[in-house]
């Protein structure tokens, strides 16, 4: 990596300072050269063919494996018929189911093209050149991409050493330049969430002048009581905002829509930074279709966490150092390891998502998937 990358130092925070390109041809910030562009998952066609196998499985994503939910595609082809209209700018319809669902005024409210697009609003809403965005390593690899593009300082903190967030480390990381700290809970890739005591402690340590975002895009997973609802934790702090998705346990990646709920003043702040129809008229349509399907959505999810459970004794059996998961994916810490085990895999067609140097990341899928996955682990891990 270049020698101005991003590196964590034990609990220490870890500074990138982007430097303004010196060089008369340079017609783009020479900065972003040194952040990873983003690696979405491999198309399982494109690894069938490479590895010679009749089919491959895609456990790389989070995504849920039962296709849309009942009453969606009936949804989008009706909204199809409007594409020459432009949609709804403020989303009002989806903003008001939303505040029905979940309890929130919609005036506290925002939508966007997926809970990640929302990160980077708020990054730039809050953030100015030289302010610091502070999270956890490993954590969402979009993290380091928003802050640098949106002109801040990244500070990492490792996460300890069964792969959680280290609240005290980052709690003590915070500075009069930091402006937003970010919790991924449960923290993508590595799995483990956040208890309330924990999250509660960090809060009051960090005080009201930071930016907290709770990144929840797995909550509907969550199956552990400790852990909360970060609506029920923000709805008395200010400065808490929280991000949800409708990409994971509602079926909708390809779609792309995501909401967070902040104070009003924070909500409308960042409504002046969000790219006008972010969520364009199909998209809203098939969210609030989604949302009909409230129950369908709970059964396939309740499949999901019994397969997390069952994977996730599979794997430990094979290597102790498996951390706990309340998402809908586990996590294996192979170091070193992590390419040529993914590679391993694809031979054998499944597709897992490879952090180099860190570990794998796999989906959870159908029983049928996660079969195939564990009879390539039992032999690559042999």
């Amino acid at each position: 990596m270049p020698m101005n990358s991003f590196q964590p130092h034990g609990s220490s925070q870890a500074e990138f300072r982007p430097q303004r390109s010196v060089e008369k041809n340079s017609l783009t910030r020479a900065d972003l050269d040194t952040i990873p562009r983003y690696v979405a998952g491999k198309n399982p066609s494109d690894v069938a063919r490479e590895s010679g196998v009749p089919q491959a499985v895609k456990l790389a994503s989070n995504e849920v494996p039962f296709g849309p939910l009942p009453g969606v595609v009936e949804a989008v082809a009706e909204a199809v018929a409007q594409t020459h209209r432009y949609p709804d700018p403020g989303v009002v319809a989806l903003r008001g189911r939303l505040g029905e669902r979940y309890g929130v005024a919609p005036d506290r409210l925002v939508s966007g093209c997926g809970s990640v697009a929302l990160a980077e609003h708020i990054v730039r809403a809050a953030v100015l050149p030289g302010d610091e965005v502070l999270y956890s390593w490993r954590s969402f690899e979009a993290y380091p991409i928003i802050t640098t593009s949106c002109g801040g300082t990244s500070v990492r903190v490792a996460n300890t050493d069964d792969h959680a967030h280290d609240l005290d480390a980052m709690a003590a990381a915070v500075t009069d330049r930091t402006r937003v700290a970010i919790v991924c809970t449960p923290n993508n890739p590595t799995g483990p969430a956040v208890p309330r005591e924990d999250l509660e402690r960090f809060l009051d340590r960090v005080g009201p002048d930071v930016l907290v975002v709770i990144d929840e895009a797995y909550r509907e997973f969550v199956r552990d009581p400790a852990v909360p609802d970060g609506l029920d934790v923000a709805r008395n702090r200010p400065n808490v905002v929280v991000l949800r998705t409708m990409s994971k346990a509602w079926g909708l990646a390809g779609i792309r829509v995501g909401w967070m709920a902040a104070d009003p003043q924070v909500a409308e702040a960042v409504r002046k930074v969000v790219t006008p129809f972010s969520v364009n008229h199909v998209a809203q349509a098939a969210a609030l279709a989604a949302l009909d399907a409230e129950d369908e959505m709970k059964r396939r999810v309740d499949i999901v966490v019994a397969e997390r459970s069952r994977v996730h004794a599979a794997v430990r059996a094979l290597r102790s150092d498996v951390p706990d998961t309340q998402a809908n994916f586990v996590w294996l810490p192979l170091g070193d390891d992590a390419l040529d085990f993914a590679a391993g895999c694809e031979k054998r067609g499944v597709i897992v998502r490879p952090f180099a140097g860190d570990g794998v990341r796999v989906t959870i899928g159908t029983p049928a998937e996660n079969d195939m996955f564990l009879s390539a682990a039992s032999e690559l891990l042999a």
